[in-house]
């Protein structure tokens, strides 16, 4: 079982070690977390509520200063040292690791801040591919790592703006603003319930005998970032047509179930069913953040079945591997409830469980899930963890 990453401690000595013999000199150690959304999904780009917790698994970098403009990186993942000079950094997306860190540099480069050239060395812990937010999690470390080896300082909303933008320009993904948030105001122990229109946010304590237990399928379907993208225009498109009977309406955020009744003969039966799943979704996002208030984990993971079954039939972006995880979880003793979690097609599923349940949760959705696929799931048992700082 992957119940936590590698001792921080120990991360952080190795990762120190390395730089120093790399470099001869003590660095500078940032870290950001992945995160996990227990639900609220594709409402974030529709300035909807969403409610994501940070999870235990980071991305590191070590840093110092350079006397020149030159960015000289390494991954640790990649097993790839690049150079990038800070005064060639446009263009588009490369469709390589380091657009993550030439889009940060980037942006704040264009916000006034002048950067120093830095020497960094990255070691991610966050599983990339799974939907647990990897992008985000390089974005804010690299942005922490080049603001302190420049001597500058941004507002932490500002970085996280900074890093999104980062992720549109650089890389591509018009992601919204949920994984940037998460990574930088996460709070220990604590899910956020972030409105991502007035970025607005409720931190929400989740009870300490609760485990957030995540499954990856171990599938990913080539087909998800223009999937992604396509959804967003159909939410757009419905925007369109609320837009024209309401000029208020700015988002689906701005939309009843009433209201898209009384208009459903002019939406496709496509645009429609993605509006319905996102303006049910923002009400289950309120309904669940009442549940944790109340300490009720039981309504907590109705909604986060009925999440799924909306994700499934209405906003298409689920898989049977993830509809085949949920299943097996709704059968097993100490669950409270599962769903699909990140951009979908394959990637992973988020459960609740109860904290003495998990081994057997474990052993049971292991075996099931390998019986009927042939694929052994990686399982991620976590608490909410804390977000983006500098290292000690």
């Amino acid at each position: 079982m992957a119940s936590s990453p590698t001792s921080y401690e120990s991360t952080a000595e190795l990762l120190t070690d390395e730089f120093q013999r790399s470099y001869h000199a003590p660095p500078m150690i940032f870290r950001a977390p992945g995160r996990v959304n227990l639900i609220g999904e594709h409402t974030d780009y529709n300035d909807g509520f969403v409610m994501p917790a940070a999870i235990g698994f980071y991305t590191w970098i070590a840093a110092s200063a350079r006397s020149d403009r030159t960015l000289h990186i390494r991954s640790g993942e990649f097993h790839e040292t690049i150079d990038l000079s800070l005064d060639s950094l446009s263009g588009p997306p490369r469709k390589h690791w380091s657009d993550f860190v030439r889009g940060v540099a980037a942006v704040l480069e264009s916000r006034d801040v002048h950067l120093s050239g830095a020497n960094l060395i990255i070691q991610g812990q966050v599983p990339m591919g799974a939907g647990l937010s990897s992008s985000a999690s390089l974005e804010v470390a690299t942005g922490l790592a080049l603001l302190a080896t420049s001597q500058a300082e941004v507002p932490q909303l500002e970085l996280v703006k900074i890093c999104q933008r980062a992720e549109h320009e650089y890389v591509g993904t018009r992601c919204g603003i949920m994984d940037q948030f998460i990574a930088v105001f996460a709070s220990s122990g604590h899910a956020l319930m972030i409105d991502c229109r007035s970025l607005d946010y409720q931190s929400l304590s989740i009870p300490d005998d609760a485990r957030l237990v995540i499954c990856n399928s171990m599938v990913k379907h080539e087909l998800a970032s223009g999937e992604y993208n396509r959804r967003r225009a159909e939410c757009e498109a419905g925007v369109k047509v609320f837009r024209k009977n309401s000029p208020t309406v700015q988002a689906l955020r701005d939309v009843t179930l009433a209201d898209l009744e009384n208009h459903q003969t002019e939406l496709s039966d496509v645009v429609y069913r993605r509006c319905r799943h996102v303006i049910s979704e923002n009400q289950r996002v309120l309904d669940a953040a009442q549940a944790l208030r109340a300490d009720d984990l039981n309504r907590f993971g109705r909604l986060m079945y009925e999440s799924h079954r909306s994700l499934q039939q209405d906003y298409e972006v689920s898989s049977k591997e993830l509809d085949l995880l949920v299943e097996i979880a709704s059968s097993c003793h100490g669950v409270y409830g599962s769903r699909m979690t990140g951009g979908g097609f394959g990637g992973c599923t988020i459960t609740l469980v109860r904290a003495n349940s998990v081994e057997a949760f474990h052993e049971k959705i292991t075996q099931a899930y390998k019986a009927t696929t042939g694929i052994t799931p990686d399982l991620y048992v976590c608490s909410a963890a804390q977000g983006a700082a500098p290292w000690r």
